[in-house]
């Protein structure tokens, strides 16, 4: 009985062992080498790498990372692109904001810096709104429209728009202003717009006949501070603003072109019945003016009723 349970025991473990992977490995290699496919063919020379133990084991069917020559310094150089030398800056010359001369980046100003880094230049447009200045800086030549609101800019010289032959509106609100040369905005001849108010300016200076839109408002202009006639000449003119000065009278004749003329918070006592009427010829209209401001003076509208007779709005004042 012992020899049976003997002899069946070493039948399992011999079927176990016949079943196991090493062993049908080394058989198959066995059978593998003893087979002469080719004269040639030498399995020692082939497979040099044997493996053994201790030996990290690579999978059948799987490939080895490939290898690199060289150390991986060298791999780093090939892998990087290198870097493009950096090659000295040199200053260009470019064209001005406006259209200028091809200085670089503009003209310079009384600080040092060129007028379109200063300010701001977009096409003809010049901006140098609340930058401290205390004068006109020197501009582009092609400049259409100067603003240098809100600075401190103390008087206008006839040489600071000199040539600009371009130039439509000047534009300098809220500035220390106290004078202005009087012939500062003549040989300008597209000079449509100037803008001179919350300044203290006590006398206007001359204007060319071009002008659309003069605004002295809030100044120190008194009864001599206003040229005799000053404008009769201007055909174009749509908006003359006064507003807020010490002005006694109204400063006619005024063109037939105005639509809006502002003068309140003055000086003004009386009216004309012919200020803005021919009392000549009474089919006469004045169409285009329907915009009078007298509030804010002392005088009594009531008083010249045949003075609006030509307008189609009566003026905005006292009637008492």
């Amino acid at each position: 009985m012992r020899m049976l349970v003997r002899l069946l025991f070493g039948l399992f473990v011999l079927k176990a062992a016949v079943a196991s992977p090493r062993f049908s490995r080394q058989a198959h290699l066995d059978t593998y080498s003893s087979t002469n496919y080719d004269d040639n063919f030498n399995l020692e020379s082939d497979y040099e790498d044997v493996l053994t133990i201790g030996e990290p084991q690579i999978e059948i069917g799987t490939l080895p990372p490939p290898e690199y020559e060289g150390s991986l310094e060298t791999q780093n150089e090939v892998e990087q692109p290198k870097e493009e030398e950096e090659l000295p800056l040199k200053p260009q010359l470019v064209p001005q904001g406006s259209g200028g001369s091809g200085v670089l980046m503009g003209l310079d100003t009384q600080k040092g810096m060129p007028i379109c880094l200063l300010c701001t230049c977009l096409g003809g447009s010049v901006y140098c709104d609340d930058l401290n200045l205390d004068s006109v800086p020197p501009l582009p030549k092609d400049t259409t429209h100067f603003y240098a609101r809100y600075n401190r800019i103390k008087k206008i010289n006839k040489s600071d728009f000199a040539s600009m032959n371009k130039l439509k509106r000047i534009d300098l609100t809220h500035n220390e202003i106290t004078s202005i040369e009087d012939r500062a905005f003549m040989g300008l001849p597209e000079l449509e717009e100037v803008v001179i108010r919350e300044n203290h300016i006590s006398q206007l200076p001359s204007f060319p006949e071009t002008m659309t839109l003069i605004d002295a408002s809030h100044n120190n202009i008194g009864s001599k501070g206003i040229h005799r006639e000053a404008f009769k000449d201007m055909t174009g003119l749509l908006y003359l603003y006064l507003t807020d000065n010490h002005i006694d009278y109204i400063p006619v004749p005024l063109p037939d072109t105005l639509r809006s003329l502002h003068l309140q918070r003055n000086n003004i006592q009386m009216m004309h019945e012919d200020t803005f009427c021919n009392l000549q010829d009474f089919s006469y209209i004045r169409r285009a003016l329907e915009d009078i401001r007298l509030d804010g003076n002392p005088i009594n509208l009531s008083r010249t009723p045949q003075a609006y007779i030509c307008l189609p709005r009566i003026p905005i004042g006292d009637l008492i």
